[in-house]
């Protein structure tokens, strides 16, 4: 497939501005280095940390062994800062300082002391060097909220000399993260910069004017990325969840220490929480949806449980573009929408995609993201064909570049969705919409309909591909797949030719047929499990253009 002139230019524009930010990085670095830093002389707070502990991990810490990023690291008494890492996304997880919290299931003299030589080694190894992992401004950001929440863990017991390195390091990494502020692209990482930076000026010795400005500064990043509609820009619910986990505590350390509050902060977290639960499915668990992985329950409890805007879910998301279908105990979520590529850079291209749960069971999902896993893996759980929809030409609707500089954005495919939602005269829920990703490759559009009746125990499917009015449609022949991804835990009986039995672990049965069509059981891989991608099936129906232009499938609710 040849590369369009328009994308061209689209990456050769991202990656100049990459290069900018990168030298503006740089010499924001370099000129910090040779600046005099006044250190405070103590914390004035530890805000709290929402996330799970593990005493498990706590106990593998302390014996040298460190499980990070689904692998794990065996020191043999050696810091884990002087040995090879197992992956990059290991050593991420471990300059980030986030396992810290977990030293606090077993927050022993030992504990503390081990805790504290293992910063005391990153302070002497990489404290100053602002390269590497260590230095990527998303790990920084992190690494101070990790510092000051779990400062009690590091301090406790400590003796002067480590506390006047640390609070130097601390003051050190946060004028570092304000100076490069500016040299982020408007994502998640910059949002987590201005959270650590609000966080910081609350919890060190400070003047009061320096806590409203960086108070300010997060108000206009929350305003920024955080949509009128409550999901954030990246369109991943999973973002949501992250955002909420350290603006609460921001949020209760200003309260606790008498300081007025930026005027977005709470009006932000009030917004979230409604769009949140939109992504909930029957079982508990988020969405598999640009990005989404897996979701550790006692994470998501411990916000939700701050939630005080209560209510039903909205019927749909307008700014974040997706759609929820509700009746009894049945939720469909569907992706109507598409992300900007300044906003993608881990989008997925699954436009017009949906996930079904039932009961306290998720039925048809997405593939998901997978948390640790490298470079191919997620590639293809970005892919349309990880996702519950049509996929012609074995041709993703939206393309991910390949370029090293611009990063892994998300080419247009797909730029307009058209959609209809509406009740019938019976009062059943209908979504219509209509995608163009296939257009300019292909010359088709593709239109897909859902429609969930009123007591929730039937959904009726149809999708199609057709050509825009007064086109011709061409003679190639083009084949496509729909895709249904099944949730691991979903048992698979066929029936016949074209019916097949979903069976859950508690016995609630659906089946899926297509009358008149064969629908295949295939193979598959689920990415978003805790322990890592592992296998799954999935049902596919296939058709060839211009032959065969539409389907029809129906899921009901058995006995």
């Amino acid at each position: 497939m040849t590369m369009r002139l328009a994308d061209r230019r689209r990456i050769l524009a991202f990656g100049m501005r990459e290069i900018w930010r990168r030298m503006c990085r740089r010499s924001a670095g370099m000129r910090l280095a040779l600046t005099p830093l006044p250190v405070p002389d103590r914390l004035i707070v530890a805000p709290t940390d929402l996330r799970s502990i593990d005493p498990f991990i706590a106990e593998e810490i302390l014996e040298g062994r460190y499980p990070l990023a689904g692998r794990v690291l065996e020191t043999f008494g050696h810091s884990p800062f002087q040995v090879e890492l197992p992956s990059k996304a290991f050593a991420e997880r471990l300059h980030s300082f986030a396992w810290l919290r977990h030293v606090r299931a077993n927050k022993t003299e030992e504990a503390c002391d081990h805790a504290r030589d293992v910063v005391a080694d990153w302070i002497t190894l990489h404290g100053r060097r602002q390269r590497g992992i260590g230095w990527e401004p998303s790990v920084v950001a992190e690494r101070v909220v990790a510092w000051l929440s779990h400062s009690t863990v590091l301090l406790q017991g400590a003796e002067a000399g480590f506390y006047r390195r640390f609070m130097k390091s601390l003051a050190f990494q946060v004028r570092y993260l304000r100076k490069i502020a500016g040299c982020i692209p408007a994502d998640e990482t910059r949002l987590r910069i201005r959270i650590a930076l609000a966080m910081a000026s609350v919890s060190m010795p400070t003047r009061a004017a320096f806590i409203r400005r960086e108070g300010a500064r997060l108000d206009r990043e929350l305003e920024f990325q955080i949509l009128a509609d409550g999901g954030h820009l990246s369109r991943n619910p999973r973002s949501m969840l992250d955002a909420l986990l350290d603006l609460l505590p921001l949020r209760q350390t200003y309260i606790n220490l008498g300081h007025d509050l930026p005027q977005k902060l709470i009006p932000t977290i009030d917004r979230i929480y409604p769009a949140l639960r939109f992504f909930r499915h029957q079982d508990g668990d988020l969405a598999l949806f640009n990005g989404a992985t897996a979701t550790p329950a006692s994470e998501l409890m411990s916000v939700l449980r701050y939630d005080e805007s209560g209510g039903k879910p909205f019927k749909a998301l307008p700014h974040m573009n997706y759609h929820r279908l509700t009746a009894e105990d049945t939720t469909l979520i569907v992706d109507t929408g598409w992300s900007e590529p300044e906003f993608s850079r881990t989008a997925h291209a699954g436009c017009l995609a949906f996930e079904l749960s039932s009961g306290r069971n998720r039925f048809i999902v997405n593939s998901g993201s997978p948390k640790f896993s490298g470079r191919g893996h997620r590639k293809m759980a970005r892919s349309t064909a990880a996702h519950s929809t049509l996929t012609l030409s074995e041709t993703s609707s939206s393309r991910i570049a390949k370029s090293k500089l611009a990063g892994p954005i998300l080419l247009p495919g797909v730029s307009d969705v058209t959609i209809d939602r509406r009740d019938d005269a019976h009062g059943n829920d209908w979504l219509r919409a209509t995608h163009d990703g296939y257009l300019k490759e292909f010359g088709y559009l593709y239109h897909r309909e859902i429609g969930l009746n009123t007591t929730g125990n039937k959904i009726k499917g149809h999708d199609r591909l057709f050509v825009p009015d007064g086109e011709e449609p061409g003679d190639e022949r083009l084949g496509a797949v729909v895709r249904f991804h099944i949730h691991p835990a979903i048992r698979l009986v066929r029936r016949d030719p074209e019916s097949v039995v979903m069976q859950a672990s508690d016995g609630e049965k659906w089946l899926f047929s297509a009358p008149g069509l064969e629908v295949m059981i295939d193979e598959d891989i689920f990415f978003a499990d805790v322990s890592g991608p592992r296998p799954s099936q999935q049902l596919a129906i296939e058709f060839t253009l211009p032959e065969v232009t539409e389907i029809r499938w129906m899921l009901r609710r058995a006995d």
